[in-house]
């Protein structure tokens, strides 16, 4: 397939946003129960919600290029009993809205204990909220995954691990900019969202490795002799009868070089993970007197980041669309 650039950011961006708020949410979560404080809880939620619905509002904007006419763009919405297209439609504008009220709450001060003062689990309203938005996050997240997961003739992407890799990977690096975020407002968070980043990335790593062993020893259903009913084994395809590109072309296969794809393969198995975590684990291990060196921590949310972009990229590269053993060849 064909990676759509406006596609990747939409997934890398709402992915983090989406994990930013699990970090926040986490964090409270903690609080609530007494195993961490916060200094100022109302500007660390707020300000971290504000740079979640970025996040949010960033990849919705790059969904719009990729668009023929973005003014039809609610139309997009109409199938939701059928397509989770449709559905990741209407759930994004709905993560956008919860993290918006969660992050106005904390800011205006609205947190009433709804289950009384004197219960264990403190039960302010900001809590529930939190409760809907993680809901949400995950609807999300699950939508977005399945959109290519539930295509059944694009081997690659038919497996549970499309929904898997897209919630922790995502998470992930929503994780590791919470780790960057909370340096600069809550240092005694670092530690924690710092090991969850760690864990998260972890597994991520096995689930990914896992799928791209799948794919390598998928056996395709789909052949020259199937395409075109005959049987012999020496059938080579010349050309496809014109001379030209055309859209067949140019949206079903990258168009790109063996070794460039290879190339993309393992600059995001390097940058996702053992690069990201190293500058990680330095930026953990710069602690001195509370602070942290934020260059190491920002720079390690910066490569994982680009290794996503490469990541996504080729995930849509490699899933082989089956009208190319009919356009494989120009001339």
């Amino acid at each position: 397939m064909h990676p759509a650039f406006s596609v990747i950011f939409l997934t890398t961006l709402i992915g983090v946003g989406q994990g930013l708020f699990l970090a926040l949410f986490t964090a409270q979560s903690y609080a609530a129960v007494g195993f961490i404080s916060i200094d100022n809880p109302r500007l660390f939620y707020s300000v971290g919600s504000l740079l979640s619905l970025g996040f949010l509002i960033a990849g919705l904007f790059a969904s719009f290029f990729h668009l023929g006419h973005p003014e039809r763009a609610w139309r997009s919405a109409a199938r939701w009993r059928t397509s989770w297209l449709s559905r990741e439609v209407i759930a994004l504008p709905v993560m956008m809205g919860i993290v918006f009220i969660y992050g106005l709450m904390h800011y205006m001060g609205w947190n009433p204990n709804i289950i009384g003062a004197s219960n264990p689990l403190q039960g302010q309203l900001t809590l529930f909220v939190g409760i809907l938005g993680t809901i949400v996050a995950f609807t999300l997240f699950l939508c977005t995954g399945m959109i290519y997961a539930c295509i059944k003739f694009l081997q690659e992407w038919h497996t549970p691990l499309t929904v898997i890799n897209y919630i922790l990977l995502g998470t992930a690096s929503g994780f590791m900019f919470a780790t960057l975020y909370a340096a600069y407002m809550a240092p005694n968070l670092v530690t924690m969202y710092g090991t969850w980043t760690i864990i998260i990335t972890l597994v991520a790593l096995v689930t990914r490795v896992w799928a791209l062993i799948r794919n390598a020893r998928i056996k395709h259903r789909s052949s020259l002799q199937t395409a075109i009913g005959v049987r012999h084994t020496g059938i080579v395809q010349k050309s496809m009868g014109m001379m030209g590109g055309s859209f067949n072309t140019r949206e079903y296969f990258h168009g790109t070089s063996p070794e460039f794809f290879n190339l993309m393969k393992w600059s995001f198995l390097v940058l996702v993970f053992p690069a990201a975590l190293i500058l990680l684990w330095l930026g953990l291990e710069s602690e001195t007197n509370g602070h942290y060196n934020t260059k190491l921590l920002a720079l390690a949310f910066a490569v994982q980041y680009a290794g996503l972009v490469a990541e996504r990229w080729f995930f849509f590269a490699q899933a082989k669309h089956p009208q190319n053993l009919y356009y494989q060849t120009v001339g």
